[in-house]
């Protein structure tokens, strides 16, 4: 399993090799901020930047390669120093990345499961790890939601020897996306979530979505595995040329949630696996974690995790960032809940439900931002969270970002107390008014768009890196939402 030349004669016969020393061990960047001592810089052209741009940058962090499509980008670099480098010149970047991927997955033969969905991939996915670490596993699992293409193909090229199974989140936004994804993963096993409205833009239709998302068995064989949504039509009633577990609610499912009771501070309910019935109790309050555990549970009992480990495992709480995440505020007094990584209509009917369960004498704030790539039913699905909020009568204040937001302030409680802005700027002063004055409790949630350039700078500039510890049957030292 070694990346040397004739790795590269493979996986990239029309490159050309500038420089050839190759270190042992070898590992990629795209981002020169992240960048580790002997990793090999990608110079990928994007919309806004171009990498080449970074190579010398890239080069004095300590990158021991670089991979280029325009060899100007080492003009003036000392020799002595591109002596001791691996350095390629290839047409495109982008393409290299992607057949350095495809090439280096092709080397493994240990289990390599995939995850989809329009919601709750990464929260699934950290639940796997927590099985698989209690189940004594070498498990590769990928990193926060790089599930992009880029990301994708950088956490194939971490596959080692070493490890039992790989992990592999992949996200699409439009058509032939997963199919692209599901060539260069090749997954063994792989598992859809669920379907709904995120990126419905890049589709048309929910169907279509299922569709896509279904692309992600493209390449499986009679002895591979699928792991779906059996509560969701479009994807239990298909016909598969391969096995198929079923996870959700319903009986008709293998791995079921039955008698799910959800509380302010807890969520129990009955886990059947197969034929045999365990209660279980979580301490959280967002009924979305029960879903993500079917389907970690589901993984677990197809590569043979024994249900004691299961148990043990599924209710160790699971903090993924921006995801319902608890976070003290640093003005005024009180928690903010950043569930800013993106936001689809069920996502957010999800966090809302979850709030208005929290029992608290905080004033409860929402701030709220445009959901994007819904296409043309952006209106209609904005309208319905304002009148979701009906649901939600325990909302003191609402914070509405944006342009599309403006569609939801049209369909609002008539009593409820509202602003509206254009950008978190705005807010932010809006918010500081209102946490100076009591202690409150904060939802922000927002699309990822919003997460990558504007609601996590309000995130940011109202809380700090303590993040809050709730725990209610723990002798620990907690912060009570009273």
């Amino acid at each position: 399993m070694h990346f040397d030349r004739n790795f590269l004669k493979i996986a990239l016969p029309k490159a050309d090799l500038l420089y050839d020393s190759i270190s042992n061990d070898i590992s990629f960047s795209i981002d020169t901020r992240a960048i580790k001592k002997g990793d090999i810089f990608i110079a990928l052209k994007g919309k806004v930047n171009d990498g080449h741009q970074f190579v010398k940058d890239a080069i004095s962090k300590g990158a021991s390669g670089l991979i280029i499509s325009d060899k100007n980008a080492i003009n003036g670099i000392d020799q002595k120093i591109l002596n001791n480098m691996l350095v390629i010149l290839v047409e495109d970047t982008l393409n290299a990345l992607l057949k350095l991927a495809s090439c280096w997955r092709a080397k493994f033969s240990y289990p390599v499961v995939g995850i989809t969905g329009s919601v709750g991939k990464t929260s699934t996915k950290e639940i796997i790890a927590n099985i698989l670490n209690l189940n004594k596993m070498n498990a590769l699992v990928s990193y926060g939601n790089e599930n992009s293409l880029i990301g994708v193909s950088l956490n194939i090229l971490k596959m080692k020897s070493e490890h039992d199974i790989a992990i592999i989140e992949m996200g699409v936004s439009k058509h032939g996306e997963m199919a692209m994804l599901a060539d260069i993963v090749r997954p063994t096993i792989a598992i859809i979530t669920a379907v709904g409205h995120s990126h419905i833009e890049g589709f048309g239709s929910v169907s279509e979505i299922a569709a896509e998302k279904r692309n992600i068995f493209k390449y499986f064989k009679e002895d591979n595995i699928g792991i779906v949504n059996g509560d969701q039509a479009q994807l239990s009633q298909i016909g598969y040329i391969h096995p198929v577990v079923k996870f959700g609610s319903k009986i008709t499912n293998q791995i079921q949630a039955r008698k799910i009771n959800v509380t302010n501070s807890q969520i129990t309910f009955t886990l059947k696996i197969y034929k045999k019935k365990y209660n279980i109790t979580l301490e959280s309050n967002h009924a979305g974690n029960v879903f993500n555990i079917l389907a970690a549970t589901a993984l677990a009992c197809v590569i043979g995790v024994s249900n004691e480990v299961i148990l043990k495992s599924i209710e160790v709480p699971i903090r993924v960032p921006a995801r319902f995440e608890y976070k003290n505020l640093k003005v005024g007094n009180g928690i903010l809940i950043d569930d800013c990584i993106n936001a689809g209509p069920e996502s957010v009917k999800a966090a809302l439900l979850a709030f208005e369960r929290i029992e608290t004498k905080s004033l409860k704030v929402f701030v709220f931002s445009d959901m994007k790539e819904l296409g043309a039913d952006s209106s209609f699905w904005h309208r319905q969270i304002g009148r979701f909020l009906r649901k939600v009568p325990s909302l003191g204040h609402l914070i509405l970002v944006g342009d599309q937001i403006k569609w939801t302030k049209m369909t609002i409680p008539a009593k409820l107390s509202c602003d509206i802005v254009p950008t978190w700027q705005d807010a932010i002063d809006l918010l500081k008014n209102k946490i100076e004055k009591q202690e409150s409790l904060v939802l922000v949630k927002g699309s990822t768009a919003g997460y990558t350039s504007g609601l996590v700078n309000l995130v940011n500039h109202f809380t700090d890196s303590n993040l809050v510890k709730l725990s209610y049957k723990q002798n620990t030292k907690t912060r009570e939402l009273v």
